[in-house]
């Protein structure tokens, strides 16, 4: 099984979960900006921590066999912060970036003035640099926030095609489905989406534009639940096809629109064992190679010679 998790915020987690995750199979990740739990209290915050999930981060995923991408934006939490305006005006020195496969995670928290500026200036720039975008809907008031991110995209000119509209449930899934955007679902230990609701909302709205995601972070959540989502398909009759894409495929052709999407370092046609040892070593060799600023960091000690 070969799994890209499209959401995920390695940032918060540990080397272990990368070597969990590729033991289970997954190959890629892309890491969305987001709120960082403690409030940022200035621009240049944002400025280190967009730095970091362009140089460190992927370097740090590569010693373990894991090609990482990521999305940049302000998110909605910390777009009513007044003194982050500024983060916008950042926005397009990054978003030129090659590893920026979409402008992410933008949308709404409150649902608020700032953050209706901050989400249609980040829709025009996302129009402007040829990215699609990913959007965060809200933790309350879900279904009004989804509505209204729906309204405000039709606004802006982005074709749906290009927006994936994330943290879906039972609730808000039809009107994202038949507004044309893609459908993406955080599977939590507890919240938001359970892996038993998400092969039950697959077997009733279909495969496509769907992407599940683990959107682990500093909080109680599970690398591992995209893996977990497949074997439930499995078990529940879906084929090795619909896993596949489901975990792969489908995340592929939302972030391929970006046209920086670089998954060349994976092995197309080997078995699964054979993946593991060569992708691995493939992925940490070039890595090291190309270190640069990293070439003696402490994530290479107790390393195998």
């Amino acid at each position: 099984m070969r799994i890209f998790d499209p959401h995920i915020h390695m940032t918060s987690r540990t080397t272990d979960d990368y070597e969990r995750m590729r033991a289970a199979g997954v190959l890629a990740v892309v890491e969305p900006a987001f709120w960082l739990g403690q409030p940022r209290t200035s621009p240049a915050s944002f400025a280190d921590y967009f730095d970091g999930l362009l140089g460190w981060e992927p370097y740090r995923a590569a010693q373990f066999g894991v090609v990482h991408h990521c999305t940049i934006a302000l998110n909605p939490k910390e777009a009513n912060d007044p003194r982050l305006q500024g983060v916008l005006d950042l926005l397009p020195r990054y978003l030129a970036k090659d590893r920026v496969v979409a402008v992410g995670e933008v949308g709404y928290d409150e649902i608020t003035p700032a953050e209706d500026e901050a989400l249609t200036r980040q829709l025009a720039l996302a129009v402007e640099h040829g990215l699609p975008v990913l959007v965060h809907t809200p933790h309350r008031d879900k279904a009004a926030g989804t509505r209204r991110t729906i309204d405000v995209v039709r606004e802006s000119g982005l074709p749906p095609e290009r927006v994936l509209i994330d943290h879906l449930n039972e609730m808000t899934v039809g009107m994202v489905a038949d507004s044309g955007c893609w459908m993406g679902f955080s599977v939590y230990p507890d919240t938001k989406m359970d892996v038993d609701r998400m092969v039950t909302i697959l077997g009733e709205h279909g495969l496509d534009r769907v992407l599940v995601n683990s959107a682990a972070d500093w909080g109680r959540s599970d690398p591992l639940k995209t893996r977990a989502v497949g074997d439930a398909m499995l078990a529940a009759g879906f084929s090795e096809a619909d896993v596949d894409t489901v975990l792969w495929a489908n995340p592929v052709a939302f972030y391929g629109q970006s046209g920086r999407l670089d998954l060349s370092s994976i092995p197309a046609e080997l078995t699964t064992a054979e993946l593991t040892t060569a992708h691995v070593t493939t992925a940490a060799t070039a890595a090291v190679a190309a270190g640069g600023d990293y070439a003696g960091n402490t994530v290479l000690r107790g390393s195998p010679a």
